[in-house]
């Protein structure tokens, strides 16, 4: 079994890292995803007309109810369909994985990842929309959306039946494998390390850990949808306050040295530097530290957007900007900037050990270390809350991918199955499943991706109408009504 996992994972690799310049440029791969997510990121950013920087007041007002009316059918609010589809993103991609971008990129892959994460929002925006164009609301009385009801049914109406059928059910796949590993395995084993830095007895007894873990977690998946916002409501905002507070503490110690740090980002984005592979790889870095950062293009959150109540699928996808803007935009450039203020990136100091093994999040643990001496505690509680809030967004994320493989009353095998690997994760090695499953996620972006590129121009149709009814007044006599 091993082994087809390990050819599987080659294949999905040689596709997706596949260098689109053949190793022309000496040290620097340019990997055909990162094209492919930035090409479908630009794109859609030109044609929604920079969606993602002109409306951010307009879909704030949307989070906070202003726009809400008798006419919104869904079962979440939209500010719960978005905590839910942050609590999958925010967590080990903030803590870990932009130290190691900054580590072996450079200073300079913040900067690239900020643009990604503008472009992401794009991609957010148009794949939320969507899913919300074509969500379908079952017998059971949840919602199915997401990358599998758009890839199927959009491409049926563009003529494309079949093509957008088997794209659905590729994706379906690649999600329900992401689902167990990436966003299961991986996150319950991550936990276990963290916690048991400061819990000695996790580390003489995992299965305790992993069977509190999927007693939580199966309590609150167990309750669907609603309960699953209900918990990220709360969760979300408290896990990114005391993150967020922890950072502008350091920075506001470090005040004088916040300009320097900036001048630093701009200089190697752009710079020849052969220590960090120059300007493209930099922006590398930035861009895969992004995709791994907020999910945009690959096609996950669309399932935890499309419960929403709401009466116009683009007003869900304006909200959705705000995901990729506080995980990749906010977080993940609080936690650049105390990286680099603090030196621990440098491969000639005291912390090279950490990057040449990877270990991100101990990296991050030291550069906030140095000025908060028991943040590694916070940190070790943080991983753990991550981990979980992760876990119960992606269960639902390949429930629903497994209901429209096989119907929803098989929807129980899955979560036994989810659970399952849940306590398994903290006993045995899953590396190989764990990385096959990393692969199938980035995977997703594959046929998400194509289909925005297919749909895009229905999109901007829907945007369009909108944007004259915002004008003309016509959606605040709407609100005004419900009132």
């Amino acid at each position: 079994m091993s082994e087809i996992f390990t050819n599987i994972n080659s294949f999905l690799e040689s596709i997706l890292f596949f260098d689109i310049f053949f190793g022309s440029i000496e040290g620097v791969n340019i990997p055909f995803l990162v094209a492919w997510l930035i090409a479908g990121g630009v794109y859609l950013t030109f044609l929604t007309k920079f969606i993602n920087l002109r409306m951010m007041r307009h879909s704030f007002n949307i989070l906070r109810g202003r726009y809400n009316t008798a006419d919104d059918v869904g079962l979440i609010s939209s500010f719960g369909s978005l905590t839910t589809a942050l609590s999958a993103t925010v967590g080990l991609g903030n803590i870990a994985g932009v130290a190691l971008a900054v580590a072996i990129g450079g200073p300079g892959a913040t900067f690239w990842m900020i643009v990604a994460g503008f472009l992401g929002m794009s991609l957010k925006f148009t794949e939320v929309t969507l899913s919300l164009q074509y969500r379908e609301f079952l017998k059971d009385g949840t919602v199915m959306g997401g990358a599998m009801e758009y890839l199927s049914k959009g491409l049926a109406k563009k003529g494309y039946a079949t093509f957008g059928k088997i794209l659905a059910v590729i994706f379906a796949i690649f999600m329900i494998g992401g689902a167990i590993g990436g966003g299961n395995t991986f996150q319950v084993s991550q936990a276990l390390g963290a916690i048991s830095q400061e819990i000695p007895y996790f580390q003489a007894n995992p299965m305790i850990f992993g069977i509190i873990m999927a007693t939580l977690v199966g309590f609150v998946i167990i309750g669907g949808v609603k309960r699953i916002a209900h918990i990220t409501e709360t969760l979300v905002p408290f896990m990114a306050i005391i993150y967020i507070s922890a950072s502008l503490w350091i920075l506001g110690v470090n005040f004088d040295k916040i300009d320097d740090a900036f001048g630093i980002i701009f200089h190697e984005a752009f710079a020849t530097s052969a220590i960090y592979g120059g300007m493209l790889g930099a922006m590398v870095q930035g861009f895969q530290r992004a995709v791994f950062s907020s999910e945009a293009g690959i096609g996950s959150s669309p399932v935890a957007h499309a419960p929403a109540k709401t009466k116009y699928p683009v007003r869900q996808g304006l909200v959705a900007l705000y995901e990729p803007f506080i995980d990749t935009v906010v977080i993940c450039t609080l936690t650049a900037l105390v990286i680099i203020i603090t030196g621990v990136y440098t491969h000639d100091g005291s912390y090279s050990a950490l990057i040449e093994t990877k270990q991100g999040a101990a990296l991050t643990s030291a550069a906030y270390g140095t000025v908060i001496s028991w943040f590694p505690i916070i940190l070790s509680i943080s991983i753990t809350l991550f981990a979980f809030s992760t876990m119960i967004s992606w269960s639902y994320y390949g429930e629903r991918a497994w209901v429209y493989l096989f119907g929803s009353k098989f929807s129980i095998i899955y979560k036994f199955i989810f659970l399952s690997l849940t306590i398994i994760g903290t006993i045995v090695s899953t590396s190989i499943l764990v990385d096959f499953s990393f692969m199938l996620l980035l995977a997703m972006a594959l046929p998400n991706i194509l289909g925005l590129f297919i749909l895009s121009g229905d999109v901007k149709k829907q945007l369009d109408d909108y944007l004259k009814k915002f004008k003309s007044g016509e959606l605040d006599k709407e609100a005004l009504q419900k009132d």
